[in-house]
């Protein structure tokens, strides 16, 4: 080994089925994405974000079928005597009614669930507490929150003291009127209530066009219910039937009456609910969670400046833009790098590196590299001890008694790594004393 220089192993090269693992996991850097691609809400994003829905927009198919199903039997059925028997214009006009309404609530139930209702964005990191000292640090460490955070703060909202409450989930106080949707997963600003029939968050930006969709939905449903009993009399006349016998000359008339008999109500009841709510400045969350009759309501301007408010102000942009380009700066790209950049570091990182980036990137899927791929791995692991090997090491001398021959040792992380792949240790590389007393 006298006169001999150290050769450097060039550095191990990573094979395809690892560069693929890797490049699934968005490794080799930062990798320019849209924010709805990294949305930690549960909501569904179309058309490259520019769509945004809740997880149940699957509820969408079902209520267009309630809407569009009834009125489409109608003007098939019941729309050719209607327009015999008045004149023909306004025979006409009263079956074009329904449908331009039917587009028009068609029209609402995209503006009510296909938009942000008022997300607030999360902040990444919880806010600096104000206040180091109080009880409020024993409540964040037993929550897990950050240290100095209390639960709830105290703000005036046109005199009156309200109390906002710090979310976990977006790491904020949520500002008066906003509460947390569990299904959608983001603080909503004036929350409402999830409605599962729109599949989204009713909030500060869609309330006015689920009003307006619920309303105009009881209006088609009376207007299909009058006209169905119009043609209902129209038989009774022309064949001098009874009720029942003119329901069985015209059985889609019977089942129009009946289901728009039933869906009246329920919509309807929705509308006078909301209508009351609007007069009355409240939510349908804090309805049911604060009872304002029993004490004031901070919110509530008056009736007329209510309904100013609902229907007549300046509906606020999102404050989040799903399509903004951010850069995602991926951990995984270390494994990458570690494994190929290992002589850059001393022993203990080359060697500790490659490891922690298996734990935590690979995770699961080591189970599916395949057998092929441990002596590309095991060729790796040799590379870096090579390259650990040729670092400089001090000269170390046998003082105790004649050299031992081919007695040699392994380093913790080699013991870390045998573990790691299931490897015997004669597969390892090895560092053999010699009787010089340098490590080759």
């Amino acid at each position: 080994m006298h006169g001999k220089m150290y050769s450097t192993r060039p550095p191990p090269q990573l094979s395809d089925s690892n560069r693929r693992i890797i490049d699934s996991n968005g490794g080799g850097g930062g990798t320019p994405k849209r924010v709805y691609q990294l949305w930690k809400g549960s909501n569904r994003f179309f058309l490259g974000g520019r769509i945004i829905f809740g997880p149940d927009a699957r509820s969408l198919v079902f209520t267009v079928s309630l809407i569009a199903i009834p009125v489409i039997l109608f003007c098939s059925f019941d729309s050719q005597r209607l327009i015999n028997e008045f004149h023909h214009s306004l025979g006409n006009l009263i079956i074009a009614i329904p449908v331009i309404l039917t587009i028009h609530i068609m029209v609402l139930l995209y503006l009510t669930s296909g938009r942000d209702p008022g997300i607030i964005p999360r902040n990444p990191h919880p806010p600096e507490p104000e206040d180091e000292g109080g009880p409020s640090n024993d409540w964040s460490r037993n929550q897990g929150g950050a240290s100095g955070l209390p639960p709830t703060k105290d703000v005036l909202v046109n005199g009156i003291g309200v109390k906002v409450k710090y979310c976990h989930t977006c790491m904020l106080y949520r500002p008066p009127r906003c509460s947390h949707c569990s299904i959608c997963n983001n603080c909503v600003e004036r929350f409402d209530h999830h409605c599962p029939w729109v599949g989204q968050c009713i909030g500060k930006r869609n309330y006015r066009f689920f009003f307006m969709f619920v309303s105009s939905t009881t209006i088609l449903c009376l207007y299909v219910f009058a006209f169905c009993w119009v043609n209902i009399r129209y038989i009774m006349e022309g064949y001098h039937y009874t009720v029942w016998k003119a329901l069985l000359k015209s059985p889609v008339s019977g089942v129009l009456i009946l289901y728009t008999f039933i869906t009246s109500w329920f919509v309807g009841g929705l509308t006078v609910f909301h209508l009351y709510l609007i007069c009355t400045n409240q939510t349908t969350y804090e309805n049911f969670r604060y009872r304002y009759d029993r004490k004031s309501n901070p919110y509530n301007l008056g009736v007329v400046r209510n309904i100013g408010e609902v229907f007549f102000s300046m509906i606020p942009s999102s404050k989040n833009k799903f399509r903004a380009k951010v850069t995602e700066g991926s951990s995984s790209s270390n494994f990458g790098t570690s494994l190929s950049m290992g002589h850059h570091h001393g022993s203990t990182t080359g060697l500790e590196m490659p490891k922690r980036s298996f734990d935590v990137e690979m995770g699961g899927k080591r189970q599916g590299v395949v057998d092929e791929e441990f002596d590309d791995i095991h060729g790796q692991i040799e590379g870096v001890g090579s390259l650990e090997r040729c670092e400089p090491q001090p000269r170390r001398t046998n003082w105790g008694g004649p050299s031992k021959g081919n007695n040699w040792e392994m380093s913790p992380d080699m013991h870390a790594l045998a573990a790691e792949f299931g490897m015997n240790q004669e597969d390892l590389p090895k560092r053999q004393k010699i009787n010089g007393g340098l490590e080759v």
